[in-house]
Order: structure tokens, then C-alpha cells, then sequence
């Protein structure tokens, strides 16, 4: 079924980037009128509008549906867009952190100029990531990404101080260099294939496998999507860009964004366009357990917070991509059956929605934190619990779900990483992912004693709690937290309706052909 309440589903997709593409043109001109309320309440009714629209997709009994745009049908391929289990999951972990986002950020963007143009920016963003997460061809994957690209690039340097503008450019050379490597592995695909439709190379590969020069331009994919993921040894970037940024940006950018245009892609290449081998599994797993160890490494010793959640967000990649790589060797050495495979990969879906949700928070709590006390350094802060209730909070909630604590929703998907990971054999890995997870915990009290506990300095002991504009959506992630690991994950609607399409796309990787009508690929 393609129809909820009289409504076509396929024809709701190229509203997820038609709309923000719309708010984001028009933004710049509505902020001519100098009233900033006007721009906050337009920014917010169009997420939530945005957000609503994922609604539908969830529907018991919708199934995946495809929108060619102007009605070019096979066997002429147009532009199309996308929805099934894994770009639904997606979508909808996209728009509830970005209408979150927006909320904070009428408040907290008003130490800046020109809000105007810091929506106009956000909206092209989430317009980039919307289409990233939709598109079923190569080339408007390649364009999506540099919307987004683009849009973050500015929004890191939105402060225009040295620091922002220094963690701008970094990102935008390490950014250009991610998006030449995919158009690269786009021009090869395209040169061996003779099409750019997703599933069609899914299609010709599944029919007459992988041409020798295909294997380069996977190769391209990954490294290109591994940049933009901020895996290890592509991370450099990250731990700039992400204190530089306002801490909205920052937010979005690890909450999202190196999911949408590194995680996501990274899956959709290695499971449903090119099917799953053992060595892109091998490589998946060197990644993963490589940017978990790395990144908690860097972390112990940081004390700039927001630098500190940076490395973390490079860790907890680490265990996605992990677990993924152990369900990618199990489909391909026991096929779509393999238990091992879908616990691995439930698992690693389930820890990416949950990181998602702390993170978010985490970047959330360290603006707020900044914006009362004017610092972020946590040898300059302390004794927060009593001046910053609301937010301290939000902050210990964050901090035990990050460092997988019972029964906060990070504990739960950890498990099932590690279960999944010694269930595969890989028992070294299992030790190195529960120790990584160990020194997560260490490094979390160790914010949570430095900020919120002890004696306050001279700039803690001036803070007051920050506006209800910026503590609802912070109250709104930290409930997340709480029902995701107390309720959410016994409830079987949300897991049969959420999680479990998602995974059933990355297991059966054939059926991403399925969607389409397609003739047969060129020859």
C-alpha cells in the first residue's frame, strides 16, 4: 500500500527537499524585515512540518514506494527518489533532531547576526541530507552531498572568528577531497556500467558481477564516505569543525550529518548496491574497531568539551561501522539467514538511532553550558548542578546513556554489539569494544564531576539556567534517552516499524532491485 488516508506516499517525498529547499531560498529575504521572531517561528513550523511528514512512512501496512520526478518511468530513467526501510529510518532520524535543533536555536542563535541567513544555511543542509538518504541515482547523490557539504562548511565558520574560520577550511579541503574521491568513483561506475541508476548497478552487479574497474570505484566510495564519516584514519577534520561550530551546528553535524553522508552511504554502497564480501566486510570491521579504540583514546584526555564529544562521536562511528562489517561477513558467508548478520546489524541501526539522540543532547548541554557560563573548558566550570538544574539533567541523562549505563538506551544497543560481535568469534573485539565502552564511562564522570559537581569557579558561580526555548528540546532528547532504553526497545511496534525494515534492507540485499521496474542494465 502506497496510500494513508487518501494521501500518495510517493508523492510526499520530494517534499522532504522540496520544502527546506523553498524556507532556505526565501530565508535570506525574509530577513530584510529585521524580525527575528517571525524568521524563529517560520524556522520552526517548517521543521515540524518536515518532521510530520515521516509520520505516514510508518504507517502499519505502507509499503516502500519509489517517485520518479516529471514521470520518467523506465525504460527511460529520470531522477527518482527512494523510501524504504533504511531511508525511512533515516528521514526520521534527520527531522526530529533538526526541528529539536531549530527550537534551541532560536534562543541560542541570538548572539549571533543575520539569523536569516544562519536558517537559509540550515534548511539548504537539511534539504542536502533529506535528498542524500531519498536518491536512488549516483549523480544526484553527488549533488546532494554538496548541498549539505556546502551549507556546513559555512555554518562551522558561522561565528567568523580565526577558530571558526581555521575549522572551516580544514573542513572544506577534507570535505572537497571526500566529494572528488565519490564523483571519481561515480565517473568509473558510470564508465562500466553505463548507468547511474542505483539499482540497475545493483541489478547488473547481482546478474554478472563486479567488473574489475567496479572494485576501484568501490574503493573510491569508501574512502570517499569513510571521510565523511570521520572514520579513522579520515577524522581530522572532525575535532576542528565540531567545537568551532555553534552548538546547534555541532549538534547537527554529529548528530546527523556524518551519519547521513558517511554512515548511511557506507551501507547503501556495501549492502545494497554492491553486496556484501568478505574483504569490504574486513575493511568495514578495520574501520570500526580502529576509529572506536582511536577515538576513546583522544577523548580520556580532553578537556574542552565540545572537543572531547567530538572524539567521542569518531568512537561511537566505530561501533556502527563494527558492527555492520561483522553482519556484512556473515551475509557473505551464510547468506541472508544468518542470525549472526541480523543481530549485528539490528544492532549496529539500533546504537546509530540512539547516538542520534545522546549526542545531540550532549552538544546541546555544552551550548547551554557555554552560552550561561561563557566557557566550555572544564577545568573552568563546576558546581553547575545547583545553578543549571534543568540542564545538569539533560547532561547526567546524556552522560550515562553515552557510556552505556542500565537502563539508558546506549546500554542496550552496546549490548547487542557485543553479543552480535562474540556471537561472529571475534572475541579480542568483543574485549577491545567492552574496554572501549569502560573508558567511555571513566571520561563521562569525569565531565559530569568537572561540570556539574564541586566548588564553581568565578564564571560557573555567575550562571543561571538558560531559556525554556533551549531547555524544552534538550527535556525532549533526554526523555528519548530514558523511553528508548526503559520502554521503547520491549514495545514491539516501535521495533517492528523502525528498526527492524531498516534492517531487513541491509539483509536482503536483493530487494532494493525489487522496488523499481527496471529493464534490463546496458551491456
Amino acid at each position: 500500500m502506497t496510500r494513508v488516508g487518501g494521501i500518495d506516499i510517493n508523492k510526499l517525498l520530494p517534499l522532504f527537499v522540496a520544502v527546506p529547499l523553498g524556507v532556505g531560498f526565501i530565508m535570506p529575504l525574509l530577513n530584510k524585515l529585521r524580525r527575528e521572531r517571525f524568521l524563529d517561528v517560520l524556522a520552526i513550523l517548517a521543521s515540524l512540518f518536515l518532521f510530520a511528514l515521516t509520520v505516514p512512512l510508518f504507517r502499519s501496512g505502507v509499503s516502500d514506494a519509489v517517485y520518479w520526478a516529471g514521470n520518467w518511468k523506465p525504460p527511460v530513467l529520470g531522477i527518482c527518489l527512494v523510501s524504504d526501510g533504511l531511508s525511512r529510518l533515516m528521514l526520521l532520524v534527520v527531522n526530529l533532531v533538526a526541528f529539536l535543533v531549530v527550537i534551541f536555536s532560536s534562543d541560542y542563535m541570538r548572539r549571533y547576526t543575520s539569523p536569516g541567513l544562519y536558517y537559509s544555511l540550515f534548511f539548504l543542509m537539511m534539504a542536502g541530507m533529506n535528498g542524500i538518504v531519498l536518491t536512488g541515482d549516483f549523480f544526484n547523490l553527488y549533488v546532494f552531498l554538496e548541498i549539505a557539504g556546502i551549507a556546513s562548511y559555512a555554518l562551522v565558520a558561522f561565528g567568523c572568528e580565526t577558530e571558526e574560520l581555521e575549522a572551516s577550511f580544514k573542513y572544506l579541503v577534507l570535505g572537497s577531497l571526500a566529494s572528488t574521491l565519490v564523483i571519481f568513483g561515480v565517473a568509473i561506475l558510470y564508465g562500466v556500467t553505463g548507468t547511474l541508476n542505483m539499482a540497475q548497478v545493483s541489478q547488473m552487479v547481482a546478474q554478472k558481477g563486479l567488473p574489475k574497474a567496479g572494485y576501484l570505484a568501490l574503493g573510491l566510495f569508501l574512502a570517499g564516505f569513510g571521510l565523511k564519516g570521520a572514520m579513522v584514519p579520515f577524522h581530522a577534520w572532525l575535532p576542528d569543525a565540531h567545537p568551532a561550530a555553534p552548538a546547534p551546528i555541532s549538534a547537527m553535524l554529529s548528530g546527523v550529518l556524518i551519519k547521513a553522508s558517511g554512515i548511511y552511504l557506507l551501507c547503501r554502497v556495501a549492502f545494497n548496491i554492491f553486496a556484501p564480501t568478505l574483504p569490504v566486510a574486513h575493511v568495514l570491521m578495520a574501520l570500526g574497531v580502529i576509529s572506536m579504540v582511536v577515538g576513546a583514546f583522544l577523548m580520556v584526555g580532553q578537556w574542552d568539551l565540545k572537543r572531547l564529544l567530538a572524539y567521542s562521536s569518531i568512537s561511537h562511528m566505530g561501533y556502527v561501522v563494527l558492527a555492520v562489517g561483522v553482519g556484512a561477513e556473515f551475509l557473505a558467508k551464510e547468506g541472508p539467514t544468518s542470525a549472526v548478520a541480523q543481530l549485528a546489524i539490528f544492532g549496529g541501526l539500533f546504537h546509530l538511532v540512539n547516538h542520534a539522540a545522546f549526542k545531540s543532547l550532549l552538544f546541546l548541554t555544552s551550548g547551554a553550558i557555554e552560552y550561561a557560563t561563557g566557557t566550555r573548558h572544564l577545568k573552568e566550570l563546576g558546581g553547575l548542578s545547583k545553578r543549571m538544574p534543568v540542564t545538569s539533567f539533560c547532561c547526567r541523562v546524556a552522560s550515562l546513556s553515552i557510556a552505556g549505563v542500565p537502563p539508558f538506551n546506549g546500554f542496550w544497543s552496546k549490548l547487542i554489539i557485543i553479543i552480535a560481535v562474540v556471537q561472529a568469534g571475534h572475541y579480542v573485539l568483543g574485549a577491545v569494544t567492552v574496554l572501549v565502552s569502560f573508558m567511555a564511562l571513566v571520561t563521562f564522570i569525569k565531565v559530569q564531576r568537572y561540570t556539574l559537581q564541586g566548588e564553581p569557579s568565578a564564571k560557573a558561580a555567575a550562571a543561571c539556567e538558560v531559556p525554556a526555548g533551549m531547555t524544552l528540546p534538550m527535556l525532549v532528547l533526554a526523555g528519548i534517552c530514558i523511553v528508548v532504553g526503559v520502554v521503547a526497545f520491549l514495545y514491539a511496534p516501535f521495533k517492528e516499524s523502525v528498526l527492524d525494515p531498516a534492517r531487513d534492507v541491509m539483509v536482503g540485499t536483493t530487494e532494493y532491485i525489487e522496488k523499481f521496474e527496471l529493464p534490463e542494465p546496458p551491456r
